[in-house]
């Protein structure tokens, strides 16, 4: 599907000088990237590990990225270079804080740790990160452990700080409702022919049916292969997740995001109540700051990887990092 149409309509892809914080960080100015491995069965995990200058311990921070073939560094074969995630990392090595992002299974480096599209599950994602959590955590270089989940990754960085023990957890951009109820609201913005069908055959498979009858232009969403996918994702309801964690929450939500909206961060932030709620005036899906929501205005974020990360993110983080120490 070309980029932009993918843009239009299917937003997460379901369908992609700092402020100091504290003395903590006050002695990093530089960083370091390490290759890392993790085993994952049929192949292995790529990750790329930024380290701060100095000998730590450090927090460390894990970056999920969003849906669809986005790589470690936020660019995508669909159209998308960014460099969001690598600049992030960057940024945080400046403040002390190291990070750890990773190409997902069926992407980039790892692109042979998935078998038959039919057998991956939106679980398989979750597992993936806490065993990446559990390899940081053998690791003496860091004390404390922290989740950031972007757009598709947020709902990912949630599960997984169910099932693993974190010192925080950051949003960003995450949708606060489920799958389908997202995916509805884009194509009645974008194509609003093929709403009735879609929301058709997204409630049969949050019931956990499939679908035989699929309409050839909404074959790319639902083909056969990846249904078992979408029916163990469609059901999860972001915002009753999140209100499961007992740990330091930060929300983070551009208010020019045409993916989604600031109504799903504050769904979030009413389930969880303890949770910080941070609105970035003038950022865009993809972390950058934007003109405004017009495509000429948006595109390009997607396409000049040159353009910063928008410093409220990265303050954001290294809040929450100080707030949980």
């Amino acid at each position: 599907m070309p980029f932009p149409l993918r843009l239009r309509l299917f937003g997460l892809s379901i369908l992609a000088c700092l402020a100091f914080a504290g003395s903590i960080f006050a002695s990093a100015s530089a960083a370091g990237d390490e290759a890392v491995t993790l085993a994952a069965p049929p192949g292995i995990l790529q990750g790329t590990l930024t380290l701060p200058a100095g000998a730590g311990p450090f927090p460390v921070v894990m970056i999920l990225a969003g849906s669809g073939p986005t790589d470690r560094d936020g660019n995508s074969p669909a159209g998308a270079r960014t460099d969001a995630y690598k600049q992030l990392a960057a940024a945080l090595a400046a403040k002390g804080i190291a990070t750890l992002r990773y190409d997902k299974r069926g992407s980039a480096g790892s692109a042979l740790a998935i078998g038959k599209e039919s057998d991956l599950r939106f679980g398989t994602y979750v597992d993936d990160a806490v065993a990446w959590i559990g390899q940081l955590r053998a690791d003496k270089r860091f004390n404390r452990f922290f989740i950031v989940g972007h757009s598709e990754g947020s709902l990912i960085g949630i599960l997984a700080a169910e099932h693993t023990k974190l010192d925080g957890y950051v949003s960003l951009d995450g949708a606060g409702r489920p799958a389908p109820a997202l995916l509805h609201e884009q194509l009645a913005k974008n194509a609003p022919n093929y709403v009735a069908q879609s929301d058709a055959i997204a409630a049969q498979l949050q019931r956990g049916q499939s679908v035989d009858d699929v309409p050839a232009e909404l074959m790319a969403l639902y083909r056969p292969s990846v249904q078992p996918y979408l029916m163990s994702w469609f059901p999860i309801d972001p915002a009753v997740e999140i209100a499961k964690l007992k740990i330091p929450v930060t929300i983070v939500q551009g208010d020019a995001d045409i993916q989604v909206p600031v109504s799903d961060a504050k769904l979030l932030a009413a389930a969880d109540p303890t949770a910080k709620l941070v609105i970035v005036p003038g950022m865009s899906h993809v972390l950058k700051h934007v003109g405004g929501t017009e495509m000429t205005q948006q595109m390009p974020a997607y396409q000049d990887p040159s353009l910063p990360i928008d410093p409220a993110v990265v303050q954001a983080i290294v809040d929450l990092v100080a707030r949980a120490t």
